[in-house]
């Protein structure tokens, strides 16, 4: 059932993003992901562009649905991995910086950024 409800709210929020998005073509299309593999205590940096020394955007705990544009760094597009496992999913962007889209200041004002690959996995 929890993964159900986790389904439902990534379903629910993609909506919202997607009618937010309205008009803005690189937000067309929407994976489901979400934060995992974060040492305890920690959160996951959103950053500006993809590096660690850039402008952190927001942060998130593990479990935490994220909607990724599809983009990744060294020219990897997760609609060309969807249909594999969830594991070689999360090992294709491994190593690897991958743009989403989030709402960092809870306004509605919907940016892209990105997240290191090592802390995300396929819903």
């Amino acid at each position: 059932m929890t993964r159900f409800i986790r389904n439902l709210a990534v379903a629910l929020a993609l909506s919202s993003a997607v009618g937010a998005a309205a008009g803005k073509a690189e937000a067309s299309t929407f994976f489901g992901w979400q934060v995992d593999n974060v040492p305890w205590g920690d959160t996951l940096n959103v950053r500006k562009f993809p590096a660690n020394y850039s402008q952190k955007q927001a942060a998130y705990p593990n479990g935490t649905p994220l909607q990724m544009t599809g983009r990744c760094t060294k020219g990897l597009d997760l609609d060309d991995v969807a249909h594999l496992s969830p594991w070689q999913q999360a090992q294709a962007v491994r190593y690897r910086w991958c743009e989403v889209w989030h709402d960092p200041t809870q306004t509605g004002d919907w940016v892209t950024g990105w997240v290191y690959g090592r802390y995300i996995s396929p819903l």
